[in-house]
């Protein structure tokens, strides 16, 4: 038989029982919708997460104290035997090979108080080299000057929002501002820069690390971070700060946390998550491929002389066989394009009506459901085809 009547042989097929087609491209169609959806809010939340990662830049390596498998530092007023980081060692640090720029940092929150505006904010301390490291630019005026570490001036550089809390509309340069029991004259103002897991950093002031110190009465950072050139390895750079840090500490009392390492971890988290919620999705297309076997079944009862006509016209088993798969397939494929439309359709009408929801639909996750629709198509058509090739002529002819 040519393949062009096989064609048109299935499609009449489809066609002569339009209710029963129909509700069985339904249940196919919404099967794959529902994956479409939920894998393409999962894709959406996955490049929304790693870009906010990423928007500080991704050759960083982060140095905080303790040898422990998470960074941050301990809990405050817990007693710790742990050697802090010092001013000392965030120099040595600064002049390792490959290392573009150095930030060490201290941060608490306390009060802001500026042109009879009072504001508890967060504080941080950090280094003059941190818009190189965190990929961030000033607005107006300049960032802290390359001060020497212990001798730093009183100079504070405010966040967007904060200017506006505490100035308005007004130019803070060279105005002083009350951080805690001490003053700082404004110098600069960053640009906007959001949310950042749901810290806004822009509702933060940036002092000197040393200043910092002196504020919150500690005595080493809570961290240290370095970016690093491009293309140079990870495990190189940690490797260098490792042995400077050995050298300098005489033992490992500290962790080193990649940007890269993280970004890896996290990726996979995200994929796993994408590919349980597509899980989800596709236990309704089981209800599709019931539909499909039940479908054929009656069809094969119902064009039992039919086939037994075929078989005595001398048509071969393999040919009623492909028939029967052909239609199987014919359903689910239609059944897999409507959804495709609907499940894409349904991603960007979300995305309109909530924009801060990110949805991304890949070509590949598109072809992959297609692909998937087609093969239920053909696993849920096998046995009622074979029971069609199977059957004896004569007794399928008696049945008319």
């Amino acid at each position: 038989m040519l393949l062009r009547d096989a064609l048109s042989l299935a499609l009449r097929a489809v066609t002569a029982q339009r209710l029963r087609s129909f509700l069985t491209l339904l249940g196919i169609a919404v099967g794959i919708a529902s994956v479409i959806l939920l894998t393409s809010i999962g894709e959406g939340i996955h490049r929304f997460v790693l870009a906010e990662f990423t928007q500080f830049g991704t050759n960083i390596a982060s140095i905080s104290p303790g040898k422990v498998k998470t960074a941050g530092p301990a809990p405050s007023g817990i007693p710790s035997s742990v050697r802090p980081l010092t001013l000392d060692d965030a120099r040595a640090l600064s002049r390792l090979p490959h290392v573009t720029g150095m930030t060490a940092t201290v941060w608490g929150n306390t009060e802001v108080g500026a042109n009879g505006r009072l504001r508890r904010t967060t504080v941080n301390g950090v280094g003059a080299d941190m818009l190189k490291v965190y990929s961030i630019k000033v607005r107006s005026g300049q960032f802290l000057p390359d001060d020497e570490l212990e001798n730093a001036r009183a100079l504070v550089v405010l966040g967007s929002k904060l200017k506006s809390e505490l100035f308005g509309n007004a130019n803070p340069l060279g105005a002083w501002v009350r951080v805690g029991n001490l003053q700082f004259r404004v110098i600069g103002v960053l640009e906007a820069k959001g949310q950042f897991l749901g810290v806004d950093l822009d509702d933060a002031a940036y002092i000197p690390t040393a200043r910092a110190l002196e504020l919150y009465n500690r005595e080493g950072m809570m961290k240290i971070d370095v970016a690093y050139e491009e293309g140079i390895p990870a495990a190189r750079v940690v490797a260098a700060v490792k042995g400077s840090l050995m050298a300098r500490h005489g033992r490992e009392d500290f962790t080193i946390t990649t940007q890269e390492d993280m970004l890896r971890t996290l990726s996979n988290i995200l994929d796993i998550l994408t590919m349980a919620v597509g899980a989800l999705g596709s236990i309704s297309l089981l209800v599709g491929g019931v539909g499909i076997v039940t479908i054929m079944t009656i069809a094969v009862t119902e064009r039992t002389g039919e086939i037994g006509l075929m078989v005595a016209l001398g048509a071969p088993r393999n040919t009623i066989l492909g028939l029967f798969l052909g239609e199987a397939v014919a359903l689910s494929a239609l059944g897999g394009a409507i959804g495709l439309v609907l499940g894409y359709g349904l991603a960007q009408l979300i995305h309109l009506g909530v924009p801060a929801l990110p949805v991304h639909t890949p070509l590949t996750f598109v072809l992959l459901a297609e692909a998937v629709a087609i093969a239920i198509g053909l696993l849920a058509g096998v046995l009622p085809a074979r029971s069609a090739a199977q059957l004896d002529p004569v007794q399928a002819l008696r049945s008319e």
